[in-house]
């Protein structure tokens, strides 16, 4: 007996979250093409650039703009909408709604109000780059955008420095340099990385090595374009911290500051530093 469900009959008053291709047109699924055809209203990222998209696969369904500017006012509409029993569907630019984009909110919105909200499966940068990049993928944590500058970008940089899981970045091109200095500044430049770059897409280009070879590959490459992914090895992967004790009580410190209970930030900083969970422990008392 089968679990695989054929042809499943629309359903009114629901949003369907649907993954559309990040690239190459090929990559979207029968049934993601068969809901859009089907649901009385699509939610789109940029109307004109999904436009392309629906006249591909000849959809003639009518769109409506959701985006980062006007989601708080759309919101509501489209909330009215499927109390009405209209169905909508939610599509980003490129790859499943809600992943680093405002989709996040109306998905929420929906479920507060009781909406059905049913995913149609696409792909992602992340997971897609993820499989291929030659680490590790048992664990891995999404930080998507870092935070662009000041305090917030500082901190979040300084509590990814003591992550033991693979992690996944998404960078724009003009901040990519940048931010590979950053990550060398906290890694180590022989830290390993694999950069993905306008993934399914006619110059998608996988690049693997450690971040000090790729601070001078960009450097050098004529022109940074395109959407990147960044897999970086968590700390454990690639070595142990070698701290000095003052080095061990500032990463302490800022472990504790964040919100984490004495115990959680000596496990997490054992894992990662040639110090035992007891000897990290006893040292926080002293804080």
């Amino acid at each position: 007996m089968t679990n695989i469900m054929n042809n499943e009959s629309l359903q009114q008053g629901t949003l369907y979250i649907v993954g559309t291709p990040i690239g190459n047109l090929e990559d979207i699924t029968f049934r993601a093409v068969r809901i859009l055809k089907s649901v009385n209203l699509i939610a789109a990222e940029d109307t004109r650039h999904t436009a392309k998209l629906l006249h591909h696969f000849e959809i003639t369904t009518p769109q409506i703009s959701y985006h980062h500017h006007n989601r708080t006012a759309r919101q509501t509409e489209l909330l009215n909408y499927l109390e009405e029993g209209k169905s909508i569907a939610l599509v980003t630019d490129a790859g499943m709604p809600g992943i680093s984009d405002p989709g996040y909110d109306l998905i929420s919105a929906s479920i507060i109000a009781n909406i059905p909200v049913i995913p149609i499966p696409g792909p992602t940068a992340a997971i897609t780059t993820l499989s291929v990049s030659g680490l590790p993928t048992d664990r891995f944590i999404f930080e998507g955008f870092l935070p662009l500058k000041g305090k917030e970008r500082c901190d979040r940089l300084q509590a990814l420095k003591t992550e033991t899981r693979t992690i996944i970045l998404y960078e724009a091109p003009h901040r990519l340099l940048k931010t590979l200095t950053d990550l060398q500044d906290i890694y180590g430049k022989d830290h390993p990385l694999t950069v993905g770059r306008e993934i399914t897409k006619r110059y998608e280009e996988f690049w693997r090595g450690s971040l000090e070879d790729a601070i001078l590959y960009y450097q050098n490459s004529q022109q940074i374009k395109g959407e990147f992914t960044l897999i970086i090895a968590g700390c454990s992967q690639n070595r142990f911290l070698e701290l000095s004790i003052d080095q061990l009580k500032d990463e302490l410190k800022q472990l504790l500051d964040q919100g984490m209970t004495r115990s959680q930030a000596s496990r997490q900083l054992a894992e990662v530093t040639t110090f035992s969970r007891r000897q990290i422990y006893n040292l926080s008392l002293d804080n």
